[in-house]
């Protein structure tokens, strides 16, 4: 091929049909930050709700007003309910989930690194994935008593396995040219490990973990429901007895809030450890 014709595909690549420079895609499919449209879509759909509620074609014993709602929820942080309420909810479930996301990334580290490690524990692991974590609760009640200890236990269970299968995944998907590369280069397996397994796994354990939170924030609900006399599960058992629908959903939207929190957290987390991906 000759060079005049070099000269004419690569004009014609960076030109349109009409001969409009086409634009550089070098991004990829990276992703933009648009947070304004997840706001645009919560303040729709709460405005739906609160006209349908009002127009009657949503029943009122079906759906409270998101005005109501927010009335309720105005009451119970001016009567000082609403930390009372959250405060013990927030203790255990940074208790449960920091034991259960610490050891679980640990163990899938391990299994990730050493063969019989993995050879022991995978079937360990993968028949203790799919219990429903919540049916253990009798049982943990039995273990740990109706205290603190049981609902600790719980959340750190639920949040242990789904982080296990998260992290020795992340670790087995490390591209292995790289650690051949730094075995080229001299590097101990340590160094390999701490610069190359790990940094590389760190998207797919960060990934993991908003599954294994989501989860504990579901068990924290279930456990303070048995046994426990303050906390948003406990909040939300006394208003569903009463038939109290908007202490109901104002629950609810303490733990929903609670969940994009935590999802906001490790996205910062995300963008200071995982700058190297940009």
């Amino acid at each position: 091929m000759s060079d005049a014709t070099l000269s004419m595909d690569t004009r014609a690549a960076g030109t349109g049909a009409q001969g409009r420079p086409v634009a550089f895609r070098g991004g990829g499919f990276a992703p933009r930050p648009r947070r304004w449209v997840g706001v645009v879509v919560f303040v729709l759909l709460i405005l739906i709700a609160e006209w349908g509620t009002r127009a009657g074609w949503i029943s009122a014993l079906t759906l409270p007003k998101p005005s109501d709602v927010f009335g309720t929820f105005q009451e119970l942080y001016a009567s000082g309910m609403l930390f009372k309420h959250l405060g013990p909810s927030l203790a255990r479930l940074a208790v449960g989930a920091l034991i259960g996301v610490s050891v679980g990334v640990s163990v899938g580290v391990l299994i990730g690194l050493f063969s019989y490690i993995r050879a022991g524990m995978v079937p360990l692991v993968a028949a203790l994935f799919p219990i429903p974590k919540i049916a253990l609760l009798p049982l943990f009640v039995i273990w740990f008593g109706i205290g603190e200890g049981s609902k600790y236990a719980l959340i750190a269970f639920g949040t242990f396995t789904p982080t296990v299968v998260a992290t020795y995944g992340a670790v087995d998907n490390v591209d292995r040219t790289l650690i051949r590369m730094g075995q080229s280069f001299g590097l101990s397996w340590w160094s390999i490990v701490r610069k190359i397994v790990l940094p590389g796994a760190m998207p797919g354990i960060l990934s993991g973990l908003r599954i294994s939170l989501a989860i504990a924030i579901i068990l924290l609900v279930a456990a303070e429901m048995l046994g426990a006399e303050f906390g948003i599960g406990a909040y939300i058992l006394q208003a569903g007895s009463l038939y109290d629908l908007e202490r109901l959903f104002a629950g609810v939207v303490i733990l929903s809030l609670l969940g994009v929190i935590v999802s906001g957290a490790i996205g910062m987390i995300e963008r200071r450890v995982l700058g190297w991906r940009t």
